[in-house]
């Protein structure tokens, strides 16, 4: 069930633009928490990249400044309406993120943040099978997202965004091992990092 504040967050650019900034003050501000999924990985100019998800292009903005060509997909032509103002040199596709409308072996690297907590455990396994297709061999899939904490004093935060900001599918997602969903569907970690006392979690996956 979502509440008042998770609508108005939708509803109001500025309101997700406030949340967001708060929520990432224990990674050390918002351009930081963007820049943690990017880190180690060489990027440049003549890969293509697919930010899944992108909403309004505040991460398709860091990865737009690598050079790469940037496509930018979400379901919300309102989100992609402000991607388009705000990260002008990407190109936006309108998709469903567990249905991805792209061939196969076409993408160096997939981006997501914060976006794998929306959905349900059947939609989670598509995605993740729908990553594996669209990249090419050796391509990256790069995540940061949300994680049950391994420091008991992070809890209480979390839990009180999650309840006003999140569904049941947050809950879910930090119940989930998702390292052992990527392993299944062909992928191999190359890097895992915890952050925020374990509640945010950043993975790097190759694949095979």
């Amino acid at each position: 069930m979502s509440t008042i504040f998770r609508t108005w967050s939708y509803q109001y650019p500025w309101v997700y633009a406030l949340v967001s900034r708060l929520a990432t003050l224990n990674v050390g501000g918002e351009e930081r928490f963007h820049q943690l999924p990017l880190e180690n990985l060489a990027i440049s100019p003549g890969q293509k990249v697919l930010d899944l998800c992108c909403g309004g292009g505040q991460a398709t903005t860091y990865l737009a400044q690598t050079g790469a060509t940037v496509v930018g997909l979400d379901a919300s032509p309102k989100a992609l309406a402000r991607a388009k103002i705000n990260v002008p040199q990407a190109t936006y596709v309108q998709g469903l993120a567990e249905d991805l409308p792209f061939g196969d072996r076409e993408f160096d690297l997939v981006h997501t943040s914060v976006a794998l907590h929306e959905m349900t455990p059947a939609q989670l396994q598509s995605i993740i099978g729908g990553v594996h297709r669209v990249l090419k061999p050796g391509g990256i899939f790069t995540l940061v997202d949300l994680h049950r904490p391994s420091n008991w004093l992070f809890w209480p935060p979390l839990a009180i965004f999650m309840a006003l900001f999140e569904t049941e599918t947050a809950w879910q997602l930090i119940n989930t091992d998702l390292e052992a969903l990527l392993d299944q569907a062909g992928f191999s970690i190359n890097h895992q990092r915890l952050y925020a006392g374990g509640s945010l979690q950043v993975i790097q996956a190759r694949a095979n």
